[in-house]
């Protein structure tokens, strides 16, 4: 039993052969008789709820209405042009409390079920990164300024392809050996089948004007006083690279991994069979990467998986429909859990859980307390930002602070992304929030 994976190593293995065999797509796409007919299913309603729900403001019943009248690739120009990873978002996106939870149809009472917008998007955006077509969009004359975006994930992607597209020449720079972000190393293989994370970002790339460099951290290889004097403007669009701890003896343990880094070493697997996993795995955590360590670790053949959580399922981070899929996955969840103490030697063996209830809204224990065995123990309690080079920036929350433009406390640094206070750790608001803020920071260029 050894430790999946190590966060400092960023020569990561290219190519999930075999991945396939183990994870199905969690949605199976749309054939085209069927994109047909769910796009029937629209109203094309008048000030669309569901386009008013989406952070990244997509005109929902046009591309919908195209798709309907078979013109598939306009339909996916309708998407890419105000969410350049349409094709992510609609494979990972929560739509059943984003734009399909607003869809009118759950307002009426005959019954119907919303459209199913999150398989229409990526039924467009599909087609169109699988066909010849040109680049769905072009880039404005250069306007001779430079920017620098920070971290190649989906908030500095974003923002780096709406500069590119405004006629600024970005560079951007990546801690990792490759670009993406969560998309390629965080979310559930089942989520994201076919190496499309990387096929993305070459699509994203195709209209020019971006250069990655890889292997380039902040506060090791690049600094923000050097990227300043470099650049015209910069992004920070970092993440939370740093885990929480539970803050309990025995955390150095054997077994004791950090949830990311297990979806990561599944991610980065040429075949995950060879990778050494629990028997009996313990996950403790709310959140949607809970979930998606729980649910893999199932389906990599553990015997047993638990997933504990310390409030109830009212305030657990990830959605009913996640919850609802750990359960169909054979995981067990276990609320009202608070971890109190670890137990093994070299290794992990069991985990001590104290039950809790809410008193006036406060978290407290009752005294009862039992152990889960355990050979596995999967950290997900969150993360924060680790990076050493932000001190001169203003932080609030463990978060970095921003204007209503996206501008750090320094002028001429703008961020965006899981990094800002926003609220939501969305993939799809972390692009919404590199565009709005490229769009910004281009009229900051035109007075400075």
């Amino acid at each position: 039993m050894t430790q999946h994976a190590n966060k400092e190593n960023n020569n990561i293995v290219s190519g999930h052969k075999c991945v396939s065999r183990f994870f199905e797509d969690l949605h199976k796409p749309l054939n085209d008789l069927a994109a047909i007919k769910e796009a029937d299913h629209c109203l094309y309603c008048y000030d669309a709820p569901c386009s008013q729900a989406c952070p990244t403001s997509i005109d929902i019943p046009t591309f919908i209405h195209q798709i309907r009248t078979g013109n598939i690739t306009g339909a996916a120009h309708t998407i890419l042009s105000e969410n350049i990873m349409g094709g992510t978002c609609a494979r990972v996106c929560p739509t059943e409390v984003l734009c399909e939870e607003a869809c009118v149809h759950n307002k009426r009472d005959n019954g119907d079920d919303p459209v199913k917008i999150g398989l229409l998007q990526r039924y467009a955006t599909d087609h169109l990164m699988l066909s010849n077509a040109p680049h769905p969009f072009t880039r404005a004359t250069e306007s001779g300024r430079h920017i620098a975006v920070i971290g190649a994930g989906p908030a500095g992607l974003s923002c780096a392809h709406r500069a590119a597209m405004l006629g600024h020449k970005v560079t951007i720079y990546e801690a990792k050996a490759k670009a993406g972000g969560l998309n390629e190393y965080g979310l559930a293989a089942y989520k994201m089948l076919d190496d499309f994370a990387a096929r993305e970002v070459a699509f994203l790339l195709g209209i020019g004007g971006m250069d990655v460099q890889y292997g380039k951290r902040l506060g090791r290889d690049i600094s923000l006083d050097k990227l300043r004097k470099d650049h015209d403007a910069l992004f920070i669009g970092i993440g939370l690279g740093g885990t929480n701890d539970l803050g309990l003896e025995g955390e150095d343990m054997t077994g004791v991994v950090n949830a990311i880094d297990f979806i990561e070493s599944i991610r980065q697997s040429d075949d995950p069979a060879t990778l050494e996993t629990g028997q009996n795995i313990l996950v403790i955590g709310g959140g949607n990467t809970a979930i998606d360590a729980a649910v893999q670790a199932k389906k990599l053949g553990a015997n047993s998986v638990t997933l504990a959580y310390r409030r109830g399922a009212e305030q657990m981070g990830a959605t009913g429909y996640e919850i609802d899929l750990a359960r169909k996955s054979g995981v067990v969840i276990q609320l009202w859990s608070k971890p109190v103490a670890l137990h093994g030697g070299d290794t992990i063996t069991s985990v001590t859980f104290e039950q809790t209830r809410l008193e006036g809204g406060k978290l407290v224990g009752t005294g009862e307390k039992y152990d889960i065995a355990c050979d596995m123990l999967l950290k997900a309690i969150g993360q924060k930002l680790k990076e050493p080079d932000l001190a001169d920036l203003a932080i609030k929350g463990g978060k970095l602070v921003i204007s209503s433009q996206y501008e750090t406390s320094i002028s001429g640094i703008f961020a965006g992304g899981d990094c800002i206070g926003s609220g939501q750790d969305l993939t799809v608001q972390a692009v919404e929030d590199g565009k709005q803020a490229a769009i910004a920071m281009d009229g900051w260029l035109k007075t400075n």
